[in-house]
C-alpha cells in the first residue's frame, strides 16, 4: 500500500471556509528513487509538507534500529512539561549512536540538495568599494529518534520555527519565496505509521499562515507511512504527533531537521558529540554538522574556519573568512 496523507473524513481535503487558503493543497508524493529537487521543492512552497516514498531501504533501518534500540528502551519519561506524553521514549546524540541513522537520513543527498536550494542564504555587501557574496549554507539543527507507545495521547499542534522567533506574514501561495522558512524537517518512518498509531499530522497550506494565527484541528491530515518512507516538512507548518490509540503497536520515528546557517542549533552537536567520533565522518557531514563559517564572519575559531578543529589544511585547503 503506497503512503499517503488522509483526512479525517477520508481521502480527499475537507471543504472548509477559512480566510487562509482555499482548500487545503494537495499533499504530493514522490519516489525517492526519482523525485527531483525542483520537484520536491515546487511541493514544498505550495504544500508546506510532502511525502517522499522508499527514501530508506529495509537493511538500513534495521541497522539503524539494532544501534539504538538499547538507547530507546533506556529513556526515561519526559518530566519538564507535557509537550512529550509520558508513553514516548526519545534518543538523541546519534552521530556517536548509529552512523546508519547519520549517512541514510540527515546526509540523504536528495534531502541536502532540498535543503540546500530552500536554506541557502547569500547576502551581497559591500568590503571597502567591492561587492561581494557572502554565502550561509544550511546546517545540522536536531536529530532525534522517537518512539511512541501504546496510550500516548496527542500533541498539540505547534511550528518548529518558534524556536528561531520566525515572524511570518500572512501570504498567498504566489507570494512564497525561499528564504522565508528557517527550517526543513525530516521524518522517516521506522516502522508502518498510521492514524491509529500516531502518525504526525498536520495542516497542508498553514506555511504562508501568520506566525500569530492559531492551529485549526479540522485542517489537519495524517502522514500515513510504509517502513523508509519519509514525510517531509517546513519548519513553519503546523504538525504534530497524534494519539496512539493502539494497544500493541510502536510508532517508530527517525527525525532530523536542517537550519539556516546563522541560527542558533536546537541540538547542540559540538557538546553533544565528541570530536573523536565527529572525525570519523566525510568533510561534507561535518560541516553539515556546523563545523563551517557562516560567512562572512560568523562561527570562527582563532580567527579561521571551524573545521580546522577536525581537519588540518593539508585536507581542506586554506579556507579564509571573508
Amino acid at each position: 500500500m503506497a503512503p499517503t496523507a488522509t483526512y479525517p473524513e477520508g481521502s480527499q481535503a475537507p471543504k472548509v471556509k477559512s480566510v487562509h487558503t482555499p482548500p487545503p493543497p494537495k499533499v504530493h508524493s514522490f519516489d525517492a528513487s526519482t523525485a527531483s529537487c525542483d520537484q520536491i521543492v515546487q511541493a514544498l512552497s505550495l504544500c508546506g509538507g510532502c511525502i517522499v516514498r522508499g527514501m530508506v531501504p529495509t537493511e538500513k533501518l534495521e541497522q539503524i534500529e539494532r544501534d539504538t534500540r538499547p538507547y530507546i528502551q533506556a529513556d526515561k519519561p519526559w518530566t519538564l512539561d507535557d509537550f512529550f506524553p509520558p508513553e514516548t521514549r526519545r534518543v538523541t546524540g546519534l552521530f556517536e549512536k548509529s552512523r546508519a541513522f547519520i549517512e541514510s537520513i540527515p546526509a540523504n543527498k536528495l534531502y541536502q540538495d532540498v535543503c540546500h536550494a530552500m536554506l541557502t542564504d547569500v547576502l551581497q555587501g559591500y568590503c571597502g568599494q567591492k561587492l561581494e557574496n557572502f554565502v550561509s549554507r544550511p546546517q545540522l539543527n536536531t536529530n532525534v529518534i522517537f518512539s511512541i507507545g501504546p496510550g500516548a495521547k496527542a500533541q498539540e499542534l505547534h511550528r518548529d520555527d518558534s524556536m528561531h522567533h520566525n515572524r511570518t506574514p500572512e501570504i498567498t501561495p504566489d507570494e512564497y519565496k525561499i528564504g522565508r522558512d528557517t527550517g526543513l524537517g525530516c521524518f522517516v518512518a521506522g516502522k508502518k505509521t498510521t492514524r491509529a498509531n500516531g502518525a504526525t499530522r498536520f495542516i497542508p497550506g498553514s506555511h504562508l499562515w501568520s506566525h500569530l494565527t492559531p492551529p485549526n484541528e479540522d485542517l489537519a491530515c495524517y502522514a500515513e507511512l510504509e517502513p523508509g518512507d519519509a514525510f517531509w516538512m517546513l519548519s513553519s507548518a503546523y504538525h504534530g504527533g497524534s494519539a496512539n490509540t493502539t494497544t500493541n503497536e510502536e510508532r517508530l520515528v527517525y527525525a532530523c531537521f536542517m537550519t539556516k546557517g546563522y541560527l542558533r542549533q536546537e541540538e547542540n552537536q559540538y557538546l553533544t558529540t565528541p570530536l573523536d567520533v565527529m572525525r570519523t565522518y566525510p568533510l561534507e557531514v561535518m560541516k553539515m554538522a556546523g563545523y563551517q563559517a557562516s560567512l562572512p564572519y560568523l562561527g570562527w575559531v582563532n580567527l579561521e574556519d571551524p573545521i580546522h578543529v577536525l581537519v588540518d589544511e593539508s585536507v581542506t585547503g586554506k579556507l579564509a573568512l571573508q
